[in-house]
């Protein structure tokens, strides 16, 4: 059995991990705000020193009226530069009330590809108001997807044990060198320790979109459906891998999908010579890359 460690050992690890979370700190936390809107409220992080704002979409996307709050206390006005509902994102710009530009404190993305599970992962925000509140916990697990509020399913998010609550949202997930490597979204109550977090690399990729569009730009084939499930011997019999697929519910009017002759009880079971098992795998294919590219579409009707 090993012999426990000396109590001057787990005073020099406490000491070390307590002065990695506050450098950490000390570099990202200028850079935090609170986002103040009609109702409510939540965090953003500036990323650009002429005061580019990443934040939820959530937190912005229902109020005419924006204002942020420095960690010093000033307020500024800020204006939407873009907003993604798919991806939670959004992409504000602080206004001095005085029209004179100034540069701002500014954190860094990290690569989201190169954390790990179980390093130290340190939340900042507003919760509930209260102004820079940080908590810090680890990467509980990589690879996770989460539901939009528009629906639509968002891959590589971050689950973290750092928690969050509402007033968090929009404010950054960071490592111990001060890089950001998510956005914060969202927690499930009444759990504790289940909060999740938009990858760097996705947000990253968002906001240079919508700093370009204001908007992301997708590809869709113009159908509504449900998942349904594909009896065993109906895919045996047709020598189809497949165990579910989409069944459309309706064909808009000039889409693409009515140009193909899609028609109301088809079942989508494959996509760009994909199998199909759901609404969200169709979704996945309906990138930015696919707007305007002719995609196969193979169903199985009546």
């Amino acid at each position: 059995m090993a012999s426990p460690l000396p109590v001057e050992r787990d005073d020099e690890l406490l000491d070390a991990y307590s002065r990695a979370v506050t450098s950490a700190v000390d570099t990202v936390g200028p850079a935090v705000v609170r986002i103040d809107v009609d109702r409510g409220g939540g965090s953003g992080v500036v990323f650009t020193p002429d005061g580019l704002i990443l934040t939820n979409n959530h937190v912005v996307e229902k109020s005419a009226r924006l204002s942020v709050v420095l960690p010093g206390g000033r307020t500024m006005r800020a204006d939407v530069v873009g907003r993604d509902a798919d991806t939670d994102l959004a992409v504000i710009r602080a206004a001095p009330n005085d029209g004179v530009a100034e540069s701002l404190a500014w954190a860094s993305f990290g690569d989201s590809r190169a954390i790990r599970v179980g390093q130290i992962a340190i939340a900042i925000g507003n919760p509930y108001g209260f102004h820079h509140t940080v908590t810090a916990g680890v990467v509980s697990a990589l690879g996770r997807s989460l539901r939009s509020q528009s629906g639509r399913l968002m891959d590589d998010i971050i689950q973290t044990d750092a928690a969050l609550n509402p007033g968090n949202s929009g404010g950054p997930l960071v490592t111990t060198r001060g890089e950001v490597i998510g956005i914060n979204t969202a927690m499930i109550l009444p759990a504790h320790g289940l909060c999740f977090a938009i990858a760097s690399n996705t947000a990253r990729f968002v906001a240079a979109r919508l700093i370009r569009d204001g908007k992301i730009r997708r590809g869709y084939i113009g159908v509504a459906g449900q998942n349904v499930p594909i009896p065993r011997a109906l895919a045996r019999a047709n020598q189809m891998a497949v165990s579910s697929g989409v069944f459309v519910t309706s064909v808009e009017a000039g889409s693409p999908a009515a140009a193909a002759g899609l028609r109301d009880g088809d079942v989508i079971i494959a996509c760009a010579d994909e199998i199909v098992s759901g609404i969200d795998d169709i979704q996945r294919h309906l990138g930015e890359d696919r707007s305007g590219v002719p995609t196969t579409v193979a169903v199985r009707r009546r």
